[in-house]
């Protein structure tokens, strides 16, 4: 057992995100995403949904403050076919995640489906829960975290 640690962060998971170095990507995907299919490194976290699992895994993942000063965001979610400015529920839930876990300062992206397939293959690992919430797809960039224990930003 490890103290402050939530427990949706599974050994493998942990594994693999203290494994990804800063500028690397980690893919968080509702039910539907076809995640084998895309990438060899694929963790499940069966029963929980996004927020749940955005929540877990941003309070030890620091996001990538180079993203931002580039004009980019280290966090991303797949827009609605036809629809890039709707926010589903999921996508506010997962915005209030980043908002509330990493800091209000963080904007939240956006990207279209077919470029979001193209990111999840290149993607350091792909983390699927069972949430069925369709466009329910996300990208995380990790960031730099200073000796002081703080993130870069």
């Amino acid at each position: 057992m490890l103290i402050n640690i939530n427990p949706v962060l599974s050994p493998e998971l942990l594994f693999h995100l203290r494994s990804m170095g800063h500028g690397e990507k980690l893919i968080l995907a509702d039910a539907n995403f076809p995640s084998n299919t895309t990438n060899e490194k694929v963790i499940r976290l069966d029963g929980v949904n996004i927020k749940d699992a955005a929540t877990a895994i941003l309070s030890v993942f620091p996001l990538d403050s180079f993203v931002t000063s580039k004009g980019g965001s280290p966090a991303i979610r797949m827009e609605v076919d036809d629809k890039p400015d709707e926010l589903t529920e999921t996508h506010k839930e997962f915005i209030d995640a980043v908002k509330t876990v990493s800091g209000e300062n963080w904007k939240v992206g956006s990207i279209s489906r077919k470029d979001f397939y193209e990111e999840a293959k290149k993607a350091y690992c792909i983390v699927t829960t069972t949430d069925a919430r369709p466009f329910g797809c996300f990208v995380l960039t990790k960031g730099v975290i200073l000796p002081d224990g703080k993130v870069w930003t």
